[in-house]
């Protein structure tokens, strides 16, 4: 077992290791803008994907195939994620936390840096769309552990009493990559559309070289976390974590799988399918696609408070209690949410957008933060995490895009179906809830499971 001894620290409330002040705003710093770069990423692709990948570089499939083909490749992208969960995860279990947030920056940032150069299907023919679908690989592998690194990081250096709070800040990195995402579709979404399909959609992501240099050397910074330190300290670092988490956790992986349903699918909806939905030619606004990049422009804002307000909040009654509630808000939300968007009211449009982001998507994401990386011993921990949150994004997240699109065109782009995926996708994660065990405050340098 891990020996631990109590230690005074200069954070009133942290058991274990000395934190100072400075490392744990370091720490946050380094995760939040390792996550803007993962989810500005994450926008940029995902809105390229709905709105213009299609005729750029599978022209040929007209404009339904190419819509599907083009998320196909969006979704390509997370069916690699656990692959790059595994490999990291393990790097980050028997090296330590920040060689893997160093990693992982720099293979997704690369990623999307080379996309912005790719030859479309005019100048290359499907040469553009095979290297499209390697970058995305090779973005999904970095993507696999890198919102995992930034939880697990944060997490142990957090104070126990507070770490609902301060496991959710770099979760604000989400939303300021979303908001700079959206906000550079918004405004090149203005131009005109030959200006826009010649050259501008590479704009979004050769800038994003910016992020990676300023989050490559924010991170060289950073300390190793104390979880960590008392591991090596102690000669407790596991040579398989891989190995250990499936003999010990497979129950809590199932658990954070289904956690992430509700939340991650929800997202994928409400940011790409979405907004699909209400530009494409059969849609609300057709081919309009300036409503829905501006809609989640103005959610984000609003996600970037809300998803701290509720970590904070599972603070004082718990992640369970928040966690359920707001996966059964998105459920009663869903129905009504996707007809309100058929009204062809914009207004309408942006504030089911506000909702189901802000409130329902951030009502579990919160929660989730410090509530993940709580569920895991600390031998295995980065790898728990890792595999949990990729395997559900495999599902939640980048079929949903695929399959949604795909039904939408068999249905005439009914609205129904965006509701019923919403709807299932909620109860899913609010059934898990009943078999969650409630984690607040746990001391991560235990190496037990949380039962």
């Amino acid at each position: 077992m891990l020996v631990t001894t109590r230690t005074k620290t200069k954070l009133a409330d942290m058991d274990g290791a000395v934190v100072e002040p400075e490392q744990l705003r370091r720490a946050t710093l380094a995760s939040s803008v390792g996550s803007a770069l993962e989810y500005y990423d994450f926008y940029i692709y995902g809105l390229a994907s709905a709105l213009i990948f299609g005729p750029l570089f599978f022209k040929p499939l007209g404009e339904s195939g190419a819509l599907i083909a083009s998320f196909a490749t969006y979704g390509v992208g997370f069916a690699a994620r656990p692959f790059g969960g595994i490999v990291f995860g393990y790097i980050g279990d028997r090296f330590g936390r920040k060689m893997v947030l160093l990693l992982t920056i720099g293979m997704m940032g690369f990623a999307s840096f080379a996309i912005g150069l790719l030859p479309t299907f005019d100048q290359a023919g499907l040469l553009g769309a095979v290297l499209l679908v390697t970058l995305r690989i090779v973005q999904g592998l970095g993507a696999g552990a890198e919102q995992a690194g930034a939880t697990t990081l944060i997490s142990e250096v957090a104070p126990p009493k507070r770490r609902g709070y301060f496991a959710s800040l770099p979760f604000v990195g989400i939303q300021l990559g979303t908001l700079l995402g959206a906000g550079t579709f918004a405004l090149i979404g203005m131009a005109n559309k030959s200006v826009l399909e010649g050259w501008l959609w590479r704009v979004p992501f050769l800038a994003s070289i910016v992020l990676i240099i300023v989050a490559v050397f924010i991170r060289l910074r950073l300390k190793e976390t104390p979880v960590f330190q008392e591991l090596e300290k102690h000669k407790n670092v596991v040579k398989n974590p891989v190995g250990e988490l499936l003999r010990h956790s497979k129950k809590n992986v199932l658990i954070g799988i289904g956690l992430r349903m509700g939340e991650n699918g929800n997202s994928s909806i409400y940011s790409t399918l979405l907004i699909s939905f209400i530009s494409v030619k059969e849609g609300v606004f057709p081919g309009d696609k300036f409503i829905g990049p501006v809609g989640l422009l103005i959610a984000a804002g609003f996600a970037a408070v809300m998803v701290v307000t509720f970590g904070a909040l599972s603070d004082r009654i718990g992640r369970v209690k928040v966690y359920r509630y707001g996966a059964l808000f998105q459920a009663i939300f869903a129905i009504p949410a996707f007809y309100l968007v058929t009204l062809g009211n914009v207004t309408l449009v942006w504030a089911v957008m506000v909702v189901g982001i802000a409130l329902g998507v951030q009502s579990m994401l919160g929660p989730q933060c410090p509530l993940l990386p709580e569920l895991f011993g600390s031998q295995y921990r980065f790898t728990g995490v890792a595999l949990s949150r990729e395997i559900s994004a495999v599902f939640a997240g980048g079929f949903v895009p695929l399959i949604g699109a795909a039904f939408l065109a068999a249905t005439g782009n009914s609205w129904v179906v965006l509701a019923v995926y919403s709807l299932v996708l909620a109860l899913i994660s609010y059934i898990t809830t009943f078999f969650t065990p409630e984690t607040a405050g746990r001391d991560l340098l235990s190496l037990e499971d949380a039962k």
